[in-house]
């Protein structure tokens, strides 16, 4: 009977902690989906506007980026994930920042689908900002966001 109610004290205890601090480390959850490494839509063509290289790597220890390669007409863009959690077998959650240390600086929202060595953006909203992208449609132009494919 003791040993019950001190697992239900510690049981609760965790609970009672933030969600960050209960989530699994960032790094986990890009292995877990196997999202290290290189992502376009079409892998031998040369990064465009509508050909993204996207690049996930671990920098070091807890610290994840990615960076958008749009081909030599467009800046690049670069995000830091600050958390990332698995919300089904083929759906993640990601909470990133939009060009870190610049004066643009932005925190998002995404939901990625993945699976069958794609990905793909369903969801992205900008910390108070309009939905950008609703269920895989570019809310302003109405397309659908780009399958990318992970490159070897």
């Amino acid at each position: 009977m003791r040993q019950a109610s001190v697992f239900g004290v510690a049981f609760a205890m965790l609970m009672a902690l933030p969600a960050a601090l209960r989530a699994a480390p960032v790094e986990d959850v890009f292995r877990d989906f196997d999202m290290f490494g290189t992502w376009a839509v079409d892998c031998a063509a040369p990064a465009s506007g509508s050909n993204p290289h996207v690049v996930d790597v671990m920098q070091s220890p807890g610290v994840v980026t990615e960076s958008h390669d749009l081909g030599p007409d467009f800046a690049g863009n670069r995000y830091s994930v600050v958390s990332a959690e698995r919300m089904s077998r083929e759906q993640m959650a990601i909470e990133v920042i939009f060009q870190p240390g610049a004066e643009n600086e932005q925190r998002q929202k995404l939901i990625l689908l993945i699976r069958k060595n794609t990905r793909r953006t369903m969801f992205n909203q900008p910390e108070g900002g309009e939905v950008r992208v609703k269920d895989g449609i570019a809310v302003g132009r109405g397309l659908r966001t780009a399958v990318l494919r992970k490159c070897e």
